[in-house]
């Protein structure tokens, strides 16, 4: 609980990241490539983040950023799925 507490305010951004994002992609509900625009940006971001986040605490590998790279990569066909399908 100590390393979670210790790492609130990286989480705390990271949710208002994926929160932002998800408010874009509901308020721009009318506008297809408005939505993949801000998917796009949300991936970019969340990879910054991920890198940020671990540069700061000392740890961070080239492995750290292709991780990121893959989720975010995966999370943004997921939703350029779902988009164009709607």
């Amino acid at each position: 609980m100590k390393a979670f507490t210790k790492h609130l305010p990286h989480y705390l951004s990271l949710f208002g990241i994926l929160f932002a994002a998800f408010a874009g992609l509901v308020m721009f509900s009318y506008d297809k490539y408005f939505q993949l625009s801000v998917a796009v940006a949300a991936s970019a971001a969340y990879v910054a983040w991920g890198v940020v986040h671990h540069i700061l605490h000392k740890d961070f590998h080239f492995e750290i950023f292709l991780e990121y790279l893959a989720v975010a990569i995966l999370g943004l066909t997921i939703i350029f799925s779902l988009i164009i399908r709607s």
